[in-house]
């Protein structure tokens, strides 16, 4: 029997169905790992300050994890095509836990910073190898089921972390909220060593690594993501640090063109571009990046500012569209069996471009219900958009060309997150400006409106700055649609399995 399950796994290249089942538990709690990450630490960062200090450098907990996975993901996702999955997998969670452990023991805030990038690094072959296996483990008309469980560990640990992270910090110490990673990943690791059997494949007596290409690549993102992060916050956009580092980013894009051309296996192959398919969908989840950062940045300082809701309230009126994305997203197979991935994701996008355009039109100040019915409607447009897409893509190619292809997507949609905090938080500050008549941001009115010593212009000032975001958001939506449109196939061309 243990011949004939051997063979049958070499024939079809996919874990044994009697095993499956614990390896699609442990890629859930290896995803609940990279999505917890976020929210529990920003409950937290009252007690990181006032233990470590460096209210100053604090936020750099967050950009210096984010930067880190960004940077990483195509590098993992070539990896992962050249030695497999499994290695891949169990290497980044390993360096996940050993920044979680240092974390722990960081000693100041520069420390501190450092063991989140050492997260980071690990939590780019979490998010990316993750995806890729959830395809290889499943066939097509499977692979929603699989995506939908993952949509739902994202949308429970929306909710979960900042209940989970505010808890431990005011009950144990804050320290606990990367300790807990430990036994989490532990669980996950030992699920996946013990269950995940890869079929054996052809390759190379010595696989080639793009080692030079993938350092260009690394330090090419990170100064350009750095410059956006910190452009504007850190420094005036026009400075010397900025000019600096968009330089310096832009000399290494031209570098790593020149790398990647000449490199036998590049670590971002010219396919990846040049088939419409995948071309079409990293664009069109690069636009998705940017218009997340309206409800999920701006929507609770206007539910708070605006509405007058509490911290608690104002949580719940963002968190309900986590609650529809994921069914959606299960739904969606339903949808795209019949009129296709492209068309499926343009009725997605289409109608999340209408309510985002609609956000601007609530009255003033408006009930809590009307923004968090618009977010239910929302999240479920973006499930019906999102994963055809990468449902889609993963369809597209073989095992050997997977890890890539889903690590390109995700790439581009970390970020288009990233410019779009940076260039919403400028047309949010300057809308402020404008209606202040002043030098005002964001974060200084939102403390006066928390402090209660801001008037009422004050508040439709915040109001027609998270409109302004909203309708940028809505501009976001309307490209994908029309990315999609021109570029995309009108049916994506699925490889038989």
């Amino acid at each position: 029997m243990g011949s004939t399950e051997s063979a049958l796994r070499r024939a079809t290249g996919r874990t044994a169905p009697d095993r499956r089942g614990a390896v699609v538990a442990a890629l859930m709690l290896a995803m609940a790992l990279a999505a917890l990450d976020s929210t529990i630490v920003s409950t937290a960062v009252p007690q990181i300050v006032g233990d470590l200090g460096g209210f100053t450098l604090f936020s750099w907990l967050f950009s210096g994890y984010l930067l880190a996975v960004t940077v990483t993901l195509p590098v993992y996702g070539k990896l992962s095509d050249t030695f497999g999955r499994k290695p891949v997998l169990v290497a980044g969670a390993a360096l996940f836990l050993l920044g979680s452990l240092l974390c722990a023991g960081a000693w100041g805030m520069g420390a501190l910073i450092a063991f989140r990038v050492v997260q980071g690094l690990g939590g780019g072959a979490l998010q990316g190898t993750v995806q890729t296996l959830a395809a290889d483990l499943y066939p097509l008309e499977q692979r929603p089921r699989i995506q939908a469980r993952l949509s739902t560990v994202w949308a429970v640990s929306a909710i979960a972390g900042p209940a989970l992270g505010g808890l431990l910090a005011a009950y144990a110490d804050w320290r606990w909220i990367f300790l807990v990673n430990l036994p989490v990943g532990a669980l996950a690791l030992w699920l996946i060593v013990r269950h995940l059997h890869e079929p054996e494949r052809e390759r190379s007596a010595r696989p080639r690594v793009d080692w030079a290409g993938a350092l260009a690549v690394f330090a090419c993102a990170g100064a350009l993501l750095t410059a956006t992060v910190q452009g504007g916050v850190a420094w005036p956009w026009l400075s010397a640090p900025s000019l600096a580092l968009f330089g310096t980013g832009g000399a290494l894009a031209a570098l790593v063109v020149v790398i990647e051309r000449r490199a036998a296996e590049p670590i971002i192959p010219g396919w990846v571009w040049r088939r419409r398919t995948i071309a079409a969908v990293n664009l069109a989840l690069g636009a998705l990046g940017l218009l997340m950062v309206a409800p999920t940045v701006f929507l609770p300082t206007y539910a708070q500012s605006v509405l007058g809701l509490a911290p608690v309230a104002a949580g719940f009126v963002l968190s309900v569209w986590t609650l529809s994305w994921p069914i959606s997203a299960a739904l969606s197979q339903h949808v795209y069996r019949r009129i296709g991935f492209r068309n499926t994701a343009l009725l997605g996008i289409g109608t999340a471009a209408v309510l985002l355009f609609a956000f601007p039109f609530l009255p003033y100040p408006g009930a809590a219900w009307q923004p968090t019915v618009l977010m239910l409607a929302l999240g479920a447009a973006l499930g019906l958009f999102q994963l055809p897409l990468i449902v889609g893509v993963q369809s597209t190619v073989g095992w050997s060309e997977r890890g890539t292809a889903t690590a390109s997507v995700l790439f581009c949609r970390q970020t288009g997150q990233t410019l779009g905090a940076s260039v919403f938080g400028a047309v949010a500050n300057g809308v402020l400006s404008a209606r202040l008549g002043g030098a005002s941001d964001l974060d200084a009115v939102t403390r006066a409106l928390d402090a209660g010593t801001a008037a009422e212009p004050t508040r439709r000032a915040v109001a027609d700055a998270v409109h302004a975001v909203y309708l940028g958001a809505g501009c976001a939506a309307a490209l994908a649609f029309a990315v999609l449109l021109t570029l995309a196939p009108r049916r994506f061309p699925v490889l038989q399995e």
